[in-house]
């Protein structure tokens, strides 16, 4: 399972959806369905922007965890 920890990211850089999303270059609503994990992929063109713009690298967003029918 994927866990996306944007929101954790975002809050230890200060940064606004609104922000992140301009700097990023993807509307507000779509940042927010990322940040929510309502979404099933993203680009890595996206996640190499967002790594740029939080100063961070993907397994700081990103997080894996074997889910339980894995184990």
């Amino acid at each position: 399972m994927i866990i996306i920890r944007l929101d954790r990211v975002m809050a230890d850089r200060k940064m606004t959806l609104r922000k992140l999303a301009m700097e990023v270059g993807i509307s507000e609503v779509n940042l927010s369905r990322l940040k929510t994990g309502a979404v099933k992929s993203i680009r890595f063109d996206t996640l190499n922007k967002l790594c740029k713009v939080l100063d961070c690298h993907p397994k700081d967003i990103l997080e894996f965890r074997w889910d339980d029918e894995d184990l």
